[in-house]
């Protein structure tokens, strides 16, 4: 393994890997080279850098401060719903967010478990210290991977192809392709109350609270100064608390489930079963709520919000992560809103309120904090505030995440208009793999919707653009039966490892579950037994039939297959049969491969009808949409209400313009295409009945 240098910029010639027990030096160089330049130490950084790095292209990752990497800066938390699946197909793409996270979580849940597994949404909390120590490990751990400290101010451009960086120190670094990733840095401004001040955000582990790391203004003149179309946006942290003040004894505990699933495949087998993840102990979070004596501290101090640059001077932020404010704002019948208390790891009192993030005077926090249950005498150790930032329209974006303006220059994450750490990472691995392909003359690697959410979420941003920041969501993407978090592997690995971004050992994994997998299902459709026998053998009970006896005198045979696609019956229970009349010789699916193999049974009648369903709707784009047509919760109940408002706002002509449309899913745009359809085949058919009925 070739050891990772990490450079000071104060001391260039100093290299620092202590994290793996090595110190050295090397010789000073006045000017530093690469194939590929990462900047920024983010999530989108980490990725970008490790994946660029895989390809073979030699890649430096440019950072303020190394021991920032992998921060989690706001929630402690990877994963969710529709993040979770971002975050397995980045693993499948020999990522490093997933691994990183089964060594650091002590709180999982799968999410939207009480519906189909399409939706399932895998979610684990971690702690802070070990998050971000794993993934310092892993960046150190990257062949071909070096990390300079320093803050990159220019891009410097020949005859339109890029040379170099330049950094504020004056240090010049040749290459050939740059990934900008500064997330919340692009020129960015911090707020608590009415108090502005320039920064990226705030420095989590020291006792100041209100220490800084500055902003990048370089860049955005660098951007501004290559006409790219900026806009501006927000995000929160809320405050966090002092654990030993809060009453945990009133608050309702979640415990983690039990037995912890994997993030990463490669660690799926491993880790089945086990209590824990690699970080060796759990943590329960307690829910809790506002109330109306909160909402009203929080109404009476809105004088006391920030002005911002964007929306008006009320800012732009993400829509489906609001602020307290907002929500007491958008909601004003709500008695209380839910409060999730998130201890930040296992050897702090440190504690996150998922769902009060605000910048408000620090005073007003605690005000608000007070009046609500468990935290009557809770202290503030840090308090919330906002930042806002530049991005770039990715409308000026490719589907590598390539500029159009500027060969060889990429960017990922919240410069690109998104929101979230699984968005960022996502961004990350396909700008830089592509850097790295590009270094070396390579194809490019593009992830296309009916492969993958982070192909669903690249093309949303690159054709759609976005006015606020962008989550990920289910419901965005049309494929969604056959994207689910259970499968990234076997859609993405072999894909990756074709272009040259995934490693042999990770194929081999592949190849076992795949095994697993295609074996199980085959099985199963090979397993045959005549119904009456099916109901008596099972022992769970779950297996019946309507009239069964009646069926040929219950002689009518189905096949494994046939009794998982049933409603309200499990794999266990098929197996519970087959294993019955199999004996000793028979085998259950292995834990990490039984999801896949349930869902690809459960959905194998359904995957045909969604494709039909697409190709349908893509063949009819041009009709039209109703101009007087009432978008309203009433008419389309589907509909989210960010949909409904924009296709009220925008009113398209037509489907191909709705599709255009930020915010608008293509699940909903069948749903309206299917309603439209049925309303114009009604009104044609009482027209001929109508004239069918005329006097001549």
């Amino acid at each position: 393994m070739c050891l990772s240098l990490l450079v000071r910029t104060a001391r260039p010639w100093t290299v620092r890997t202590k994290r793996l027990g090595v110190r050295g030096t090397h010789r000073p160089q006045s000017t530093l080279s690469a194939d590929v330049v990462v900047i920024g130490g983010g999530h989108a950084g980490c990725e970008a850098a490790t994946a660029a790095a895989r390809t073979g292209a030699r890649t430096i990752l440019v950072t303020q401060r190394f021991d920032t990497i992998g921060e989690l800066s706001c929630n402690p938390s990877i994963g969710g719903i529709g993040k979770g699946h971002l975050v397995r197909e980045v693993d499948a793409l020999d990522g490093v967010m997933g691994r990183t996270i089964d060594e650091a979580s002590i709180h999982f849940r799968m999410l939207n478990r009480r519906k189909g597994p399409a939706v399932w949404g895998p979610r684990s909390q971690a702690d802070r210290e070990l998050y971000r120590s794993a993934m310092q490990a892993n960046i150190l751990a990257t062949e071909g991977l070096s990390v300079h400290e320093g803050s990159v101010e220019d891009v410097m451009i020949e005859n339109g192809q890029i040379k170099a960086v330049t950094t504020k120190a004056g240090e010049e670094i040749a290459c050939s392709q740059v990934v900008i990733t500064t997330g919340t840095f692009l020129r960015g401004t911090c707020y608590q109350g009415q108090n502005a001040y320039a920064a990226g955000r705030h420095i989590r582990d020291t006792d100041d609270k209100g220490e800084v790391e500055p902003p990048s203004v370089g860049l955005a003149l660098t951007l501004e100064k290559l006409a790219f179309p900026l806009g501006r946006l927000k995000t929160g942290t809320p405050p966090r608390l002092d654990g030993k003040t809060i009453d945990w004894s009133v608050l309702e505990a979640q415990d983690s489930e039990d037995p912890y699933m994997a993030f990463s495949y490669m660690n799926a087998e491993r880790l089945w079963g086990a209590p824990t993840s690699d970080a060796g102990a759990l943590i329960q979070c307690y829910k809790t709520y506002t109330n109306a004596r909160t909402h009203k501290v929080v109404t009476d101090n809105a004088h006391t919000l920030p002005k911002y640059d964007g929306g008006g001077g009320g800012g732009v932020g993400p829509r489906y992560c609001p602020s307290l404010f907002k929500k007491v704002e958008r909601f004003p019948d709500r008695e209380g809103h839910m409060v999730w208390l998130e201890p930040e790891g296992l050897n702090t009192d440190l504690v996150y309120p998922n769902g009060l993030s605000g910048p408000f005077p620090e005073e007003v926090q605690l005000e608000f904090l007070r009046t609500i249950k468990g935290l009557e005498e809770v202290q503030i150790v840090k308090p919330g505030y906002d930042v806002e930032y530049d991005f770039v329209d990715a409308r000026s974006l490719t589907h590598t995440l390539e500029t159009k303006a500027v060969a060889g220059l990429f960017l990922a994450g919240q410069i690109c208009g998104t929101t979230g750490y699984e968005e960022a990472a996502a961004q990350g691995i396909v700008a830089g793999a592509n850097a790295g392909l590009s270094a070396q003359g390579r194809p490019a690697f593009v992830v296309e919707r009916n492969e993958g959410y982070i192909g669903v979420l690249v093309d949303d941003l690159v054709t759609k653009g976005t006015s606020e920041p962008y989550r990920m969501f289910t419901s965005r993407a049309e494929y969604r039966l056959s994207l689910r978090a259970d499968n990234a592997d076997l859609r993405l690995t072999r894909k990756g490892f074709e272009a040259g971004l995934v490693s042999p050992e990770r194929m081999l994994a592949l190849d076992r579950r795949e095994g697993l997998v295609f074996g199980g299902l085959d099985r199963l459709k090979a397993f045959k037994l005549p119904v009456k026998q099916w109901v008596e053998k099972d022992p769970s009970k779950q297996i019946k039939f309507q009239n069964a006896e009646t069926q040929a005198g219950g002689l009518r045979t189905k096949t494994g297959l046939e009794i998982v696609v049933m409603p309200n019956i499990d794999l266990a229970a098929v197996e519970g049969v087959m294993a019955g009349d199999e004996g000793g010789a028979f085998e259950p699916v292995p834990g990490y491969a039984r999801d896949t193999v349930e869902a690809l049974a459960k959905y194998s009648k359904y995957l045909d009808r969604q494709e039909k369903e697409m190709s349908h709707w893509r063949r009819n784009q041009e009709l039209v949409i109703p101009p007087d047509l009432e978008y309203s919760r009433a008419t389309f109940p589907s509909l989210s209400a960010e949909e409904i408002e924009k296709l009220s706002r925008v009113r398209p002509r037509n489907f191909q313009e709705a599709a255009q449309i930020s915010g608008v899913t293509p699940h909903s745009l069948v749903y309206l295409y299917h309603i439209i359809s049925r309303k114009n085949t009604r009104t044609n058919r009482d027209e001929l009945a109508v004239a069918a009925g005329a006097p001549n």
